[in-house]
């Protein structure tokens, strides 16, 4: 590192001093505090985006600044890797090690050990380039300007700003770029619609939902989606969808609305009650990454029907699996054009055990991994197809770049020898579908089109839909305790390998319920422990958390459990 660099880093990083007493970790979701005590973390996670991208060959690198269901007093930083996902898990330690250096002097000293370490190329011809977004909260202004600073930095590196964008949008932006695609927000809002109307137009006759059903209203949680779904609904002219908490009537950003909101307490959220009855609607979360969709059943209570994110993953589960059938009827005997595609669905532990049975009972391969959308999302990618979700609504489908190339030289033939034979559109829909989800992260508005079609391809209400299977009551609990750390876990988080003696413990409570299940696993950032059970009944499910809940207390020492 020369003296211009040093004398760079240590100029800027004056201005963006440590507050006293804070210490954050980098998670799965980034950087998340409250706004106010944020600035010297996103001034130093825009020199971390730099070095990244030039230790990736001048890759392009994201800077989301997010807290996406979180209040709107919050907000967040999280860093998108070249592929569009979540940055290298090789790299989080050094994130933590910079947000919590706690002076420009050792800031300095710790940035040239891990540029001396990773052999990042601070001087030659590479440019380091990173794009900026942030969602609706009013911090993000004043945090933009930080991480432009930390970018700046950094001799050499851009900050391309993309202005007030969901999160799957700016990841899908950064994989774009880094594909050689154009990667504007037009571009993604055309590469999506252009692939729903794909799809649509590809329904066989007579599937059509019914017009009582015609009609889809979605909560923008008062956030940045409901901003970008007015966008994509006029491009999209002839779909009829109704846009609440949009956020321009004054409502406050995930306040009493958004998908965490109604997937986690099954209520109504603000705006909607006995007028919607029947109507097919869905919830965004602030930053638009999750989406969850419900129903009100009644005019009497405020209560709901929830679709939640393993039902989503079941529906396109069966619709991927329906192409890949029909794919495989045809030239079976021609080994040349045969492939047989794995599909895989991935889940953690806290799929509804209902919709795991369901899943399995279709015959597909379903694995699990821990708690995180990381392990998600790299255990799908082992797959030709891997979808995953997690019950908040936060996932995606991930296609292998063999089983495009394949499926697109198929579509091909397809189309020269059997043009319109349901081979050749079984195709064509999977190379839809391919283009509509977002392939690098979860994104509730890609996501929400691509169930939009597939209803209409099966001719489903959201009460068909919903009638898939019927979850089992469960019920989460957290324990506090004095060390989180003295409970190791095996097996995606299923089984408890310490304290000895646990895991029988929790089998014997376990076994005293008809269809029960149970599992704990330490929280990530603060010192609890997590319970999760499930049960027959919602009175055996309360009982079995209960119950582990008080093993916790006993093979850890002390404890208090809530909801």
């Amino acid at each position: 590192m020369n003296e211009d660099q040093r004398s760079l880093l240590l100029s800027s990083s004056s201005r963006f001093p440590l507050p006293q007493g804070v210490r954050l970790s980098y998670g799965t979701a980034g950087f998340r505090a409250d706004a106010a005590l944020l600035e010297s973390t996103v001034y130093r996670v825009g020199i971390l985006a730099a070095l990244r991208s030039l230790k990736m060959d001048g890759s392009v690198i994201g800077v989301m600044l997010t807290a996406s269901h979180n209040r709107v007093s919050d907000n967040g930083v999280k860093i998108a890797d070249p592929s569009g996902g979540m940055l290298s898990q090789s790299w989080e330690p050094f994130a933590d090690a910079l947000a919590n250096a706690p002076t420009s002097q050792h800031l300095l000293q710790l940035i040239t050990k891990f540029v001396e370490k990773e052999n990042i190329p601070l001087e030659g011809v590479r440019r380091a380039e990173i794009m900026l977004g942030r969602d609706t909260r009013p911090s993000g202004e004043s945090l933009l300007e930080a991480a432009k600073q930390g970018i700046s930095s950094i001799l050499g590196a851009v900050a391309i700003d993309m202005g007030i964008v969901t999160t799957p949008q700016l990841h899908w932006m950064v994989r774009a770029r880094n594909k050689g695609i154009k990667a504007s927000e037009l571009d993604y809002f055309e590469q999506l619609s252009s692939s729903f109307r794909c799809l649509v137009g590809l329904i066989p006759s007579g599937s059509k939902i019914s017009e009582v059903d015609e009609k889809l209203v979605v909560d923008g949680a008062n956030g940045v989606g409901g901003e970008k779904l007015e966008v994509l609904r006029k491009v999209l002219d002839g779909m009829v969808v109704e846009i609440r908490n949009s956020g321009k009537d004054g409502g406050v950003l995930n306040e009493g609305v958004g998908a965490d909101c109604v997937q986690k307490e099954k209520f109504a959220p603000s705006g909607f009650g006995s007028q919607d009855v029947g109507l097919r609607c869905a919830s965004l979360d602030g930053d638009a990454d999750r989406l969850v969709y419900f129903s009100v059943p009644s005019k009497s209570c405020n209560k709901i029907d929830l679709v939640d994110g393993d039902k989503i993953l079941s529906l396109f589960a069966i619709f991927i699996k329906e192409q890949l059938n029909t794919l495989s009827k045809e030239g079976s005997e021609n080994t040349s054009s045969s492939y047989h595609a794995r599909l895989g669905v991935v889940q953690t532990a806290y799929a509804n055990g209902a919709s795991i049975d369901y899943l399995k009972m279709l015959g597909l391969e379903v694995v699990f991994t821990p708690t995180g959308v990381k392990y998600l999302h790299e255990k799908a990618a082992e797959y030709d197809i891997g979808i995953y979700f997690e019950a908040n609504g936060h996932g995606t489908i991930i296609f292998s770049e063999s089983f495009l190339c394949w499926l697109e030289a198929r579509y091909q033939e397809l189309s020269s020898v059997s043009k319109g034979s349901e081979q050749q559109k079984a195709a064509l829909r999977l190379l839809a579908v391919s283009k509509l989800i977002n392939q690098a992260v979860g994104d509730a508005l890609s996501g929400l089109l691509l169930v939009e079609a597939i209803l209409q391809h099966m001719g489903w209400s959201i009460q068909r839909w919903s009638e898939l299977y019927k979850d089992l009551p469960s019920r989460q609990l957290k324990v506090k305790v004095v060390d989180r750390t003295a409970v190791i876990t095996a097996n995606a988080e299923t089984v408890v390998v310490r304290p000895l003696g646990f895991q029988e413990a929790i089998n014997a409570e376990t076994a005293k319920h008809p269809r029960g299940r149970s599992f704990i696993r330490p929280s990530g950032t603060e010192d609890v422990i997590r319970v999760y059970a499930e049960a027959s009944t919602q009175e055996a499910a309360d009982s079995l958390a209960n119950s582990v809940a008080r093993l916790v207390d006993q093979f850890l020492g002390f404890g208090s459990s809530q909801k």
